[in-house]
């Protein structure tokens, strides 16, 4: 870099030529970002003196907004004066309104326990656990499924946990410090630089006033308030000290309302129990019409006693219910979520994990997100106008920054340097003037040490300080200038510019040559190190990504152009007004799709667009790290909070990234699609199996009168389900888009490799009792020697299909885990060692096994033999049944669903997408309303209890907060009507 110490030729310092007097010019407007014209407040559109405002009066804004009303009419609608309001009405409100905190109840931990035991896969295993007590033939203990449930209280406690516990309020015209949650709407109150803001509030008095909203709103940077502007509940004083009337306090502040939103959704199901649901119930469908078949037939046909038809019913349901699929799958999310604490991401919610595999949009906020939250100078977009180069500028503007209590634009300014050390090396500082409001620039005058002349820097606002450049004010300049400004203004960036003059003699108070313009700053909250690639790589998995941000639209588009994201972004406003008409957008709905994001949103905007979207059928993660967020947080499929995030976000949220960068999300995207495919995997098996147990054993029944023991199923059940856990570990590949519970082709992959198993079993008892084929063939025979077995209900007989049973079973996993041939895919070490390990059990099961109480009998080592032949020739037709299936039924399922998201999306005109069965509404119900269910009963038994908790962070995001308060006193006048 050029040094500035150096003397330069700074432009010429002659008087202009003396000339007639030229027209005056136009003074320009440098329409710098961030300062457009605001609009004035207005009068309330109400007759104030006449009437005591009525509740459907203030909630319509044609007649009254206090977003925006003159200060005088807050005070007539909420009756109060700037000297406060006397002990005695305060207290009354207090009565009326209740306290300015939150309160939430919580939930009784044993009712929460017995919600996870209603469901159909319970209710089955509830069901054969009663008939096995009945019989007294060992124990079958229905597991309990306690999925990790959000707990949005936890949330709703973090929002509040940061507010001020004190607040500074004018009584009878006495200043006194109270209690925050003791505020009422009409108090005034008055705040000062560190302070948070503790209500809603409008003000009365402002003294360079600066505001930092970031963690309500989105907005980077700290907002300037001036009288008659709004304060939000838990925004901290950055500068200055201000007084203000309360308007809203409570619920009833947009914190309030942001705290209703999070848990607004506490009582919905998971998308895995909604799977769940679906399962068991197909589970339950298929045993239910196998037992009611046994029950007619064996007892009306057959003539069974009682005991004989229980020992068969019994046989159907601890083989067909899938008792270790809660087990299964919470083991196999378990170890996700250890995987990913490797990547520094630690997973709040488990099922988060399944539903990351099916997300197919990433909304994300910007402010501390995609971005760091650190405003920086964009050294690419330095406009220069002198002899001084860009590194000069941002030297000489460090200068004219304080190093010590800094706002946020010198923080960057001398950040830009690297080192703070150098804003003031090789100068003696002689005079500072700190930033002020009327000014609106800093400036100081130093010593360059090296020459020992006096100079000044100042840098500011760009027409205030254009306007003190007298040295190289031209109109070419002007005209360059207003363009890089009105450049800056339409990418998001804020212009600063800085000037330089020296000054003549020792006098740190005397004039200057003149100032001249040397540079503009442009100053931005740049994206994270990782979060481009992070973008990309969602993108390229099938995730498309949106952007959700409070701040202006502007330095959104900027952000997303910079991201690749593209710029193709609408305001809030889109949301409550739709799209224009004419445009090419059919409805809100199309046009959320289509979007790439949207500025200026509030959390309740938020909240929409994540609702809206998971309404159109998709999966939606949202990340995010403030107050704001929270709303969205919860309603997420997915919730994720990065790191640095409140504690409102983190309460809120399903994963919590704890350290810097975004690319943990990918990683546990990736991670959430293998865990996804160990889950399919086994849901296939489970299903197939169920069919295959349910319906051999009853075939057996009906043909044979065949009366399998059922403690032989229990051990086949045992010895799959240890098996089975290894799954969580077991070698596959993620897919390359997002997965999907496409539950009719797991349906009809598990009926067809059901059925496939049971004709294999049923044709080997059919040839062991209707021929002497096995003796004639291999010299084997069965109890007593004999050659067939005439008794069907041989003990030998059992041990064999006990043997048979087992091994095919338990080998159809390798069919489901693979896509292609089952050899071509190995599996893990873990779940092959644990198949070989089960079978080596089964087949000393079967060989040494003499166990009366069971009816099993050992049988040779030629039957061993024969079985596992049997069905490893059995086994290998699997793999063409699956590619015979894919090719047919699963083909025709496709191309079925394919046509109706076609139609519904004609009908509709908005793309859906495809991530939960269609029969999935039907089962929800089987869930739904579970926990408030138990909440009323909690309720009639005394078990509901409340806490409370003070209030804090966020923004309201319209005026029926302050509605709700005139409506109130409108009820409860303090002062008769007129």
């Amino acid at each position: 870099m050029s040094d500035p110490q150096v003397e330069k030729e700074a432009g010429s310092t002659e008087p202009a030529q003396a000339t007639a007097p030229a027209p005056e010019k136009k003074k320009r407007e440098y329409k710098d970002f961030g300062h457009d014209e605001e609009e004035k407040p207005t009068h309330a559109k109400v007759d104030m003196s006449q009437i005591q405002l009525k509740a459907e009066d203030l909630y319509d804004k044609e007649k009254v907004d206090l977003e925006t009303i003159v200060v005088d009419d807050v005070f007539k609608l909420l009756q109060c004066d700037e000297n406060g309001l006397t002990d005695e009405e305060a207290n009354r409100r207090l009565e009326l309104f209740g306290p300015n905190k939150l309160e939430n109840e919580e939930q009784n931990p044993f009712l929460q326990f017995l919600s996870f035991m209603w469901n159909p896969l319970s209710w089955v295993m509830e069901a054969a656990a009663l008939v096995a007590i009945a019989l007294s033939n060992g124990e079958h203990r229905p597991p309990g499924l306690g999925g990790l449930r959000r707990n949005a209280g936890n949330a709703v406690k973090a929002l509040m946990d940061s507010l001020a516990p004190k607040a500074k309020v004018k009584r009878a015209g006495q200043w006194r410090e109270i209690e925050s949650a003791n505020l009422v709407p009409g108090d005034m109150i008055s705040f000062k630089i560190g302070d948070i803001v503790p209500a809603d509030c409008r003000l009365t008095e402002a003294i360079n006033v600066s505001i930092d909203q970031a963690a309500l709103t989105g907005e980077s940077l700290p907002q300037s308030k001036k009288l008659g502007d709004q304060c939000f509940s838990g925004s901290t004083c950055k500068q200055g000290e201000a007084e203000g009337v309360v308007i809203s306090t409570g619920p009833n502040t947009f914190f309030g309302r942001a705290a209703n939103l999070v848990g607004q959704d506490d009582d919905t199901t998971g998308h895995l129990q909604k799977i769940l649901a679906q399962i068991g119930s197909f589970c339950l469908v298929v045993i239910g019409i196998f037992v009611l078949a046994e029950i007619f037939c064996l007892y009306a046909g057959f003539r069974y006693s009682y005991r004989r038809g229980l020992d068969n019913i019994l046989v159907l349901l601890i083989g067909g219910i899938p008792i270790a699929m809660p087990t299964v799958l919470s083991v196999t999310l378990a170890v996700g979520a250890q995987q990913l604490a490797k990547y520094k991401a630690i997973v709040t919610r488990i099922t988060a994990i399944e539903e990351l595999a099916a997300v197919t949009i990433l909304c994300s906020d910007k402010t501390g997100t995609l971005t760091t939250n650190k405003l920086t100078i964009d050294r690419d977009t330095i406009r220069t106008y002198g002899p001084f180069s860009a590194e000069d500028v941002v030297l000489l503007a460090a200068y004219a920054s304080r190093t010590e209590n800094q706002d946020a634009i010198d923080q960057c300014v001398v950040g830009a340097l690297g080192d703070a050390s150098r804003a003031r090396a090789g100068i003696k500082l002689l005079d500072f003037k700190p930033f002020n409001p009327v000014d609106k620039r800093t400036e100081i005058t130093y010593r360059e040490e090296s020459t020992g002349k006096l100079k000044r820097v100042t840098k500011g606002m760009t027409g205030i300080i254009i306007e003190l450049c007298t040295r190289n004010k031209t109109e070419e300049l002007e005209a360059r200038l207003e363009a890089d400004v009105e450049e800056f203004a339409q990418r998001g960036l804020r212009a600063l510019a800085v000037a330089y003059e020296e000054v003549d003699g020792d006098d740190p108070e005397g004039e200057g040559n003149g100032f001249e313009l040397i540079g503009l700053l442009a100053i931005f909250d740049p994206p994270r190190d990782d979060t481009k690639q992070t973008i990309d790589d969602a993108m390229a998995l099938g995730v498309k990504v949106k952007m959700v941000t409070g701040d202006q639209l502007a330095i959104a588009k900027e952000t997303g152009r910079r991201l690749g994201l593209g710029d193709h972004m609408y305001p809030a406003k889109v949301l409550k007004d739709g799209p224009e008409p004419g445009s090419r957008f059919k409805n809100l709905d199309e046009m959320i799709l289509d979007a790439d994001g949207f500025a200026g949103v509030f959390p309740e905007h938020k909240y929409e667009i994540v609702k809206r979207l998971q309404a159109l059928g998709h999966l939606c993660a949202m990340t995010g790290d403030g107050a704001n967020d929270a709303p969205a947080l919860s309603r997420a499929n997915v919730g994720i909070a990065v790191e640095g995030a409140t504690d409102a976000a983190r309460s809120a949220a399903d994963i919590v990234l704890t350290e810097p960068g975004l690319s943990t999300i990918v990683h546990a995207i990736r991670g959430s699609r293998i865990i996804f495919q160990r889950m399919r995997n086994y849901a296939i098996y489970a299903c197939a199996v169920t069919i295959r147990i349910v319906v051999c054993f009853s075939i057996l029944a009906f043909a044979f009168k065949f009366d399998f023991p059922p403690f032989m199923v229990l051990i086949i059940a045992l010895l799959n389900d240890g098996t089975i856990m290894t799954l969580s570990v077991d070698r596959v590949l993620p897919s390359n888009s997002p997965d999907s519970w496409d539950l009719a082709e797991i349906f009809a992959f598990a009926l067809a490799y059901g059925l496939y198993l049971t004709l294999s079993t049923i044709a080997l008892v059919a040839i062991a009792i209707r021929t002497t084929w096995f003796y004639d063939k291999f010299g084997v025979t069965l109890h007593n020697g004999a050659h067939q077995a005439l008794d069907h209900n041989d003990p030998q007989l059992h041990t064999i299909v006990y043997l048979q049973v087992a091994i095919i079973s338990q080998a159809l996993i390798f069919v489901t885990r693979s896509h292609g041939f089952f050899f071509m895919e190995r599996p893990s070490v873990a779940l092959f060692a644990a198949f070989c390990l089960a079978q080596l059990v089964s087949s000393i099961i079967a060989a040494y096994g003499n166990w009366g109480f069971t009816n099993i009998e050992a049988v040779s080592g030629g039957w061993i033999g024969i079985v596992w032949v049997w069905d490893i020739v059995w086994f290998f037709p699997l793999d063409l049944i699956k590619f015979a299936m894919k090719a047919t039924i699963i083909k025709s399922l496709r191309a079925r669903h394919n046509a109706a998201v076609a139609a519904q999306t004609a009908e509709s005109g908005v793309p859906m997408t495809r991530t939960t069965s269609r029969a999935a509404s039907v089962h929800e119900s089987l869930y739904s309303n579970r926990v408030s269910f138990l909440r009323r009963a909690a309720r009639k038994v005394g078990f509901g209890q409340k806490i409370s908790m003070k209030p804090e962070e966020l923004q309201r995001f319209s005026s029926i907060q302050a509605a709700r308060t005139g409506s109130v006193l409108a009820r409860h006048p303090s002062r008769p009507n007129a």
